[in-house]
């Protein structure tokens, strides 16, 4: 993705710390002798979330005309979705699936085939930008909120902002259909996150972009649709589907980034520099949370393990829980504080507690909230 000069952010000089750190998650897949991707255990999980949104739509389709069986079927496909989003889509668009591009590839399209959302643009916004300028204005796109809601100090203040925390979980809802509908606009007409230019994609990639849109509305609405399902039936199914989905995704990915005591780290003003390295700087700007939680560490695919996957993208997340223990020895003998949250529900509370200062006037919002 190309940038222009006046946009691009550097990285205080390296003083060791992720050195130290790779050196060490090195030393311990060798020690262990096993492979950072490419392991059945994750070929097995994969098959499980893939055999569930299968059966989840088969059951919806094929259930009997009951109407609490029919919710109950959308409710399966729509955690379905979120488990294809949190494990398989996203560790194969990463590279942190396999070490063959091609098995990366065809994973990745799960995003495309069975969510709906671009792979291509994901790729583009989350890899690149979100993961490079994690949680700085104008950088991260993922933090954006296009003005809608304010998640950061240096993000200008509106007076309905004062409301979003309240209402947080309806824009979740609404997320996935707008995120349809961008992708589209974004990659032939917009072009553009912020400043950075959306690389210009292959005849190939451009037709499965645009040819997924229309695989999915067959999936989703004309095979429903040819079975005897109403207009309505199908718009009713379709934001139970999605609106979950969309509130799964979004409340995961919030409580990695958004809330105390993750940094907002703005570059300074003289040479557009972070004065951390980068590693450090991703340490500050994530949170992981419920590390000792099975059911989590299973059905979010590492998510829970944000700050372990900001520095490793690229190893499988089912790798997460045996690495965080060597990352907080590093950040230990370095003086980085690693931020962790015990539960769920106490990373839940502190974000919105995060979202409603931010509904703040700036003034107030400078009150820092009490760690929970």
């Amino acid at each position: 993705m190309t940038q222009t000069p006046t946009t691009r952010v550097t990285f205080a000089k390296n003083i060791g710390f992720r050195k130290e750190l790779n050196k060490r998650v090195d030393a311990y897949f060798q020690s262990e002798n096993i492979k950072t991707r490419d392991n059945f255990a994750m070929y097995f999980k994969s098959a499980i979330i893939l055999g569930w949104v299968a059966f989840s739509w088969i059951f919806t389709l094929f259930s009997p005309n009951i109407i609490w069986m029919k919710i109950l079927g959308c409710i399966m496909l729509g955690m379905g979705f979120a488990g294809v989003g949190f494990s398989v889509g996203h560790d194969a668009n990463h590279g942190g699936y396999s070490s063959k591009k091609w098995v990366n590839s065809t994973f990745g399209l799960t995003y495309d085939f069975i969510i709906g959302l671009s792979s291509y643009l994901w790729r583009c916004r989350h890899n690149l930008l979100h993961h490079t300028y994690t949680n700085i204005i104008g950088h991260d796109v993922e933090i954006d909120g296009d003005g809608l809601v304010r998640m950061s100090p240096a993000r200008e203040h509106k007076w309905y902002h004062q409301y979003q925390h309240l209402v947080i979980n309806f824009v979740y809802a609404i997320i996935p259909f707008y995120w349809s509908i961008a992708d589209v606009y974004l990659i032939l007409f917009k072009r553009k996150y912020h400043e950075y230019n959306i690389p210009k994609p292959s005849p190939l990639q451009l037709m499965i972009l645009i040819g997924a849109k229309f695989v999915w509305l067959g999936l989703y609405v004309g095979i429903p649709f040819a079975l005897g399902y109403s207009p309505i039936q199908i718009i009713i199914g379709l934001c139970i589907v999605n609106m979950l989905y969309g509130v799964l995704i979004c409340n995961v990915f919030m409580l990695a980034h958004v809330l105390e005591p993750a940094e907002f780290i703005e570059p300074n003003s003289l040479g557009n520099v972070i004065d951390d390295e980068w590693a450090i700087f991703q340490v500050k700007t994530t949170v992981d949370f419920a590390p000792k939680n099975r059911f989590l560490n299973w059905y979010l695919g590492g998510l829970n393990y944000q700050v372990v996957h900001h520095l490793f993208p690229q190893i499988c997340h089912i790798h997460y829980p045996q690495i965080a223990p060597i990352l907080a020895q590093v950040c230990q003998e370095y003086d980085v504080k690693y931020n962790v949250y015990p539960t769920f529900t106490k990373a839940l509370v502190a974000n919105y507690s995060w979202l409603k200062l931010m509904g703040n006037p700036p003034q107030i919002s400078q009150v820092t909230p009490q760690i929970l």
